[in-house]
């Protein structure tokens, strides 16, 4: 079959590998253009580009797909379907319109559950035990298209956004692959979702990151999970922020934040109910730490508070 692909990050690269080796003619790559990033800001390749350069692969990078002008490109590449995976962009009515098959959409969620940009850490936070990746039949609205194929997967106690990120991708990619035969054939169905059943993954803002200590350990832990890699739960430490990158919730009693036990083995936070003990933490401008490691340089007693100090 002959595939124009669109996506971004490492979550799409995947995908257009999986798409590369099960010997797909992929005429044409679509990613957003490069950006600065890093200290140094020098302009950094997208994953997708990177993997679509590394195969010899025609490559376009338009800031918008909306002027009649950006689009040529896809109707010159003449594909039966284009593949849509964390691209960046909105498809106007008029690409969607160009391949003969229209364009399918890989989205990290069980649709209609999480439409939206981030489904993964949505999912986390919420406590699902279950999310999956959705194979979409794109329209002009925001994950409402047709359901082609889904495909489950468990949310373990311990997944993290970058954990359940991994996950996915996999699955996505391996899921992509499996449509295809059939949608060449004409005989996939696709199903219309049932949009009273639709929840937001709203995008992650790092105003989210406070960790509010009046809330039960096991919010806390999700919300810490959720949020790692982007942006990490923060909490302060003495009047200076501290990041929680992992954590894991358990018993005891205190006042919201006190500290009720401190060992190179975590160091146990009071909440809302229960507890949380911090496993790995980083003070501002430091390393990611290990509870042992951070000890050795940032000793704790008990009693001791998290959070702010007025």
């Amino acid at each position: 079959m002959k595939v124009v692909f669109a996506g971004t990050p490492d979550f799409a690269a995947q995908a257009l590998s999986a798409l590369i080796a099960a010997g797909h003619a992929i005429p044409l790559v679509l990613t957003q253009p490069d950006r600065p990033a890093g200290r140094g800001m020098k302009l950094r390749l997208s994953p997708v580009k990177e993997v679509a350069l590394r195969h010899g692969l025609s490559v376009a990078q338009p800031e918008s797909l909306k002027p009649e002008g950006a689009r040529q490109v896809i109707i010159d590449a003449q594909a039966d379907l284009m593949v849509v995976a964390a691209y960046g962009l909105i498809l106007p009515q008029a690409v969607l319109d160009i391949p003969s098959l229209g364009c399918v959409n890989i989205h990290a969620s069980l649709l209609p559950r999480w439409r939206g940009a981030a489904p993964i850490q949505r999912a986390i936070e919420a406590g699902d035990s279950e999310t999956g990746i959705s194979l979409m039949q794109m329209d002009a609205g925001l994950d409402t298209g047709d359901i082609l194929s889904l495909h489950p997967l468990a949310i373990s106690d311990t997944d993290s956004a970058g954990s359940l990120h991994d996950k996915l991708a996999t699955l996505g990619a391996t899921s992509i692959v499996d449509l295809l035969p059939g949608l060449e054939q004409g005989t996939v169905k696709a199903v219309p979702q049932d949009s009273t059943r639709s929840t937001y993954a709203a995008k992650i803002s790092k105003d989210e990151a406070r960790l509010d200590w009046r809330r039960s350990a096991g919010e806390l832990d999700r919300q810490i999970r959720a949020f790692n890699p982007f942006p990490g739960g923060q909490t302060d430490l003495h009047g200076a922020p501290l990041k929680i990158w992992q954590a894991t919730p358990g018993s005891g009693q205190g006042a919201p934040g006190e500290i009720l036990s401190v060992s190179p083995s975590g160091i146990r936070v009071a909440c809302g109910s229960d507890a949380l003990t911090l496993l790995e933490l980083q003070q501002a401008g430091g390393k990611r730490l290990p509870v042992a490691a951070f000890l050795a340089g940032h000793p704790l007693q008990p009693g001791e508070r998290l959070g702010p100090t007025d």
